[in-house]
């Protein structure tokens, strides 16, 4: 039957043309059923499918009425010019110029239903959730045919729609989830959370074969579910199925009307806790159970699919379904955007709501009554009573607590001496009212830090200390216990007669060696204020607090290290040693 035979004429179409010579029959894409929503969602009713192909065919038709008007005029002038008019000529002519027009036909009609390419991502999706006019397939072909009106002679690679999925057209109502990975057999169920399992309970409760929900469920634990759009009231994702064309898959669920979402924005603001928990993807019982109709029952999912098994549900839309409830375990506020709010709306909306509330509670509180003091009060005189006596000081700093070790923690030995040392400091400060480190260079209060630890010598408890103590103040340990010795034996100032030699006045020093020979003693060698034993194992030095401090070396050597206790007399200094008798 010829194209367009049975078809009535659009009004201003004109007559209907013969189809060419040559030209194959292609007969019409139906026009859809009233009713039926266009490409383009929600931007308004568009061109239909069977419209676009009319336009098509007829604009093909007349270029191939033209250019065999042409051919034949071409013939006619060159038989004309050879003067060739032998029957049959032009007829020949005639025929070549309309299987011209055929083959030209033919190309313009496989360009215009040509399927989008598998690569193209915006051709693949639909414009909208509704759009179904852009998956009705040409004629003669079923939904799962990928093949079009092209050249029978030349087969071509079928073309798929491998994905749906558009994040970029995403809107406060629209939003696209990527396709979830296949699952682990061995899982226990799709919905971890309650909410989630009630989706389930939903499907489960309302289906008719138990058979096609558990190929439903296989379907979806091995990733068969493209990318999901979920809209107000739609959830829409492509499945792939025994068939290479995946199929179109709708579940739709009734959305909520205004007074609906009023008593649901009531409970939630009621309690703080409904808005944190939101906020923190959780979907409370007790707002479920606020009397609004969020979780689906058996039989309010309705699903559709492309597909011919006319099941309730079949199994594309129940992996669907089983996938669903997993984006609603992730997320509750996909189960409020199907109902017809998206979150921002929401937050926002009890956002409002509890600063109303919190304004309207504080308008009807009254003020309190604030405590007040007279005038009259404030004026008097009134006199203190005196202070309460200080406590008595304690006769010792007490000894500060035990510190464990703990791994990467301080060294328990470190922060003994230093609560020791603190403790010291601030029981002196009490008592004397003057800090008696106060006025101590670094090295000198690293010297008396090291002076407050027991013992003497470098011993294997204090190396580690003495390391760390003369790195800090840029020593050796053996100068630090050098020191330490010195201030054992003179606090500061034997520190100071070690370290910094001086020239005494005449007097006391002088006098000083009539006293040693007075004593027995041979002349003694003077430096400065030092006065060295002849053998070199001995040695006085003179304090600028008046006091003569022993010192003792190896004989030959230079290595004075202080003894004994530092006294006004020379010879008292030098008994003090122990080896008087010997010298």
């Amino acid at each position: 039957m010829p194209a367009g035979a049975d078809r009535p004429r659009d009004p201003g179409e004109g007559p209907a043309r013969a189809p060419s010579a040559g030209a194959p029959a292609v007969e019409e894409e139906p026009a859809a059923p009233e009713g039926t929503p266009a490409a383009g969602g929600d931007e308004g009713p568009g061109p239909r499918a069977a419209d676009i192909a009319r336009e098509a065919l007829r604009a093909a038709r007349q270029d191939a009425r033209r250019a065999r008007e042409e051919a034949e005029s071409a013939g006619r002038r060159s038989r004309h010019r050879r003067g060739d008019e032998r029957p049959g000529v032009g007829r020949r002519a005639g025929g070549h110029a309309a299987g011209a027009g055929a083959r030209d036909v033919r190309k313009l009609l496989a360009d215009a239903f040509r399927m989008p390419e598998a690569t193209d991502e915006s051709d693949a999706a639909p414009e909208s959730p509704d759009a179904t006019a852009q998956e009705r397939p040409p004629h003669g072909t079923t939904p799962d045919s990928p093949h079009t009106l092209a050249d029978p002679t030349r087969p071509e690679t079928p073309r798929i729609p491998h994905s749906m999925a558009a994040p970029d057209r995403d809107t406060e109502l629209r939003r696209t989830f990527p396709a979830f990975p296949p699952r682990d057999p061995d899982g226990k169920g799709f919905a971890e959370s309650w909410w989630g399992s009630a989706w389930v309970a939903a499907l489960e409760q309302g289906a008719l074969d138990v058979k096609r929900l558990e190929r439903g469920r296989g379907y979806a634990g091995q990733g068969h579910v493209d990318a999901i759009t979920v809209t107000p009231g739609l959830v829409l994702a492509y499945v792939r199925g025994s068939r290479p064309r995946p199929y179109r898959v709708q579940v739709r669920l009734r959305t909520l009307d205004d007074s609906d979402w009023e008593r649901f924005l009531d409970a939630a603001a009621d309690r703080p806790g409904h808005i944190a928990a939101l906020l923190d993807k959780e979907m409370p019982r007790s707002l479920a159970d606020c009397g609004v109709p969020l979780l689906p029952g058996p039989g309010d999912l309705e699903p559709q699919c492309s597909c011919p098994d006319r099941g309730h549900p079949c199994k594309h839309a129940a992996a669907l379904c089983y996938q669903t409830a997993r984006l609603l375990d992730a997320d509750p506020f996909v189960l409020l955007l199907l109902r017809g709010r998206g979150e921002r709306e929401l937050l926002d909306a009890l956002s409002r709501l509890s600063a109303t509330r919190a304004a309207r509670a504080a308008q009807d509180k009254e003020p309190a009554s604030l405590p007040g003091v007279r005038a009259g009060d404030v004026l008097t005189p009134r006199t203190l009573p005196p202070l309460p006596a200080p406590l008595p000081p304690p006769p010792h700093p007490e000894q500060p607590p035990a510190y464990p070790a703990a791994p990467g923690g301080p060294d328990p030995f470190a922060l003994d001496q230093l609560a020791t040392d603190a403790a010291a400091r601030a029981h002196a400060l009490l008592t004397t009212g003057r800090d008696p480190v106060g006025q101590l260079t670094l090295w000198e209060d690293a010297v008396r830090l090291a002076a407050a630890r027991p013992g003497s010598g470098l011993t294997a408890g204090t190396r580690a200390l003495y390391s760390s103590l003369a790195s800090a103040a840029g020593r050796t340990p053996s100068e630090l216990a050098r020191a330490v010795a010195a201030w054992r034996q003179g606090g500061p100032e034997g520190l100071a007669v070690l370290e910094e030699p001086w020239d005494p006045p005449a007097g006391r020093f002088d006098r000083a060696r009539p006293l040693l020979l007075a004593a027995d003693l041979p002349a003694f060698r003077p430096w400065r204020n030092h006065l060295t034993h002849p053998q070199g194992h001995v040695q006085l030095r003179l304090g600028r607090d008046g006091l003569w401090y022993a010192y003792e070396s190896e004989p030959g050597h230079d290595d004075w290290w202080p003894r004994g206790t530092p006294d006004l007399d020379p010879v008292g200094a030098l008994t003090g040693l122990g080896v008087t008798g010997e010298l």
